[in-house]
Formats: C-alpha cells, structure tokens, sequence
C-alpha cells in the first residue's frame, strides 16, 4: 500500500495511470465495438478515453521545460552517439510538449481559432522524430553491450554446441541477443516500450496504418513498461 501511495503521489506515476487507463479504454471499445447490446458501454469507455487523454495533457504541461534541461545534460554525455541522439530526442520531446500545450489550451476553449489538425500533425511528427532517435540510441547500446558481452565470454562458451553447429545461422545470432537482453532488462523494456508506442504516431502520419484495438494494445503495453519503471527506478535505462 505504501509502495502504491508514493507512486501515485508522483506526477509521473498519475501520467501513466491515466495513459494505461486511456489506453485500456482504447481496447476495450474496439473489441466490444461491433457486440450487439454493447453500444452504451462503448460509447461509455471512448468518453473515458477522451477524459483520460484530457487529464494527461494537463499533467504534461510543465515537460517542456524538463525536456530542456535533459537535453542540456545530455551535453555533458561522453560518448557521441548517445550525446546525440538524447539532445535530439529531448529537443523533439520539448517541440511535442509546446504543440501538446497548444492543443490543451483549443480544448478547454482558452482560444478558438486554433488550428487543431496543423497542430495535431507537429506534435505527431515531433513525436515520431523523437521515438526514432530513441530507438536508434536503444539499437546503439544493444550493439555495444552485444560486442562487449563477446569480448569477454570464455573460450569454452565460444565453443558451445548451438554456435558450433549453426556458426554462420540465425540461431547463434537471436540466441546471442537473448541472452544480452536477458543481462539487461532496463535496455529490453525501454525498446519495447519505444517500439510499442510508435504504432500511434506510425498511424497518424499515414506511415503504416493500424487499427484502434492494435494502438490500444500497444499503448496498454507501453503504459505498463512505464508504470513499471517509475515504480522501480532501477529497472529505468541509465545513460
């Protein structure tokens, strides 16, 4: 119980219940969508939905400027890559919370004349662009922690019976990155969650287009990764 009224005293841990909510909501709907005799409860679960997403835009409104102020600390990073794609993930992130805030305010009413479509169509893109750099830093670590893990294996697990039998397959490969990802489960959810929430964006722009029930599962995925790690920490990818 303890554990539960820390997580949801955090900003971020009332985000992401909202986001798992929204999203459950999102699932749930299209499934029961074309059940006869279950067009109250859809129409009950979409208007929750469009609460739930209301509520984390509120709740957004100041990640503009930790955005920033992670972008400026990726500065101080070493390596190149990570340095790089963290500043341009973050800046993209910063771009996404302002077109985001744009679009609370039309929805409460504050301003009228807002274009909602233009603005929607920014904050999507600047939301791709930075799941892209995200992914693309995921698969550098993953490349990394997979040739450091083969400089230092033995010689006698070099020459285990699945690599001596299939040295040039497949198998040796996905078992190899199996095995990375099993060492280091902060780089396994932060890909899933990455590759999970690319499926919204992905079908706005136009890019791959995919159901409600498809984006709902997705983002109930994601939603969990990130309940996850804000309820363990340690469990979130360090840089």
């Amino acid at each position: 119980m303890e554990a539960f009224v820390r997580f949801s005293n955090q900003t971020q841990g009332r985000e992401r219940i909202f986001r798992a909510t929204q999203y459950s909501c999102m699932l749930l709907s299209y499934m029961l969508e074309h059940k006869p005799g279950q067009e109250q409860v859809v129409m009950k679960l979409k208007r929750l939905e469009s609460n739930m997403s209301s509520g984390r835009k509120l709740f957004r409104l100041g990640n503009t400027v930790h955005a920033i102020v992670a972008a400026r600390q990726a500065t101080q990073l070493p390596d190149i890559i990570p340095r790089f794609c963290l500043i341009a993930s973050n800046l993209n992130r910063a771009l996404y919370f302002i077109c985001d805030t744009v679009l609370w305010v039309k929805s409460v009413g504050i301003f009228s004349d807002i274009d909602k479509k233009k603005w929607r169509n920014w904050a999507t893109r600047c939301y791709y662009y930075s799941l892209m750099v995200n992914l693309a830093e995921d698969m550098y670590q993953l490349c990394w922690r997979m040739e450091h893990m083969a400089r230092t294996q033995k010689p006698e697990e070099d020459s285990s019976p699945c690599q001596h039998d299939a040295d040039d397959g497949l198998l040796p490969f996905l078992l190899f990155l199996y095995l990375t990802l099993r060492k280091h489960p902060p780089l396994l959810l932060d890909t899933v969650k990455n590759l999970c929430d690319l499926s919204s964006p992905l079908d706005r722009l136009g890019i791959y287009k995919a159901n409600p029930g498809i984006i709902g599962l997705c983002g109930l995925i994601s939603s969990l990764v990130g309940i996850l790690t804000v309820a363990r920490p340690h469990l979130k990818l360090k840089h």
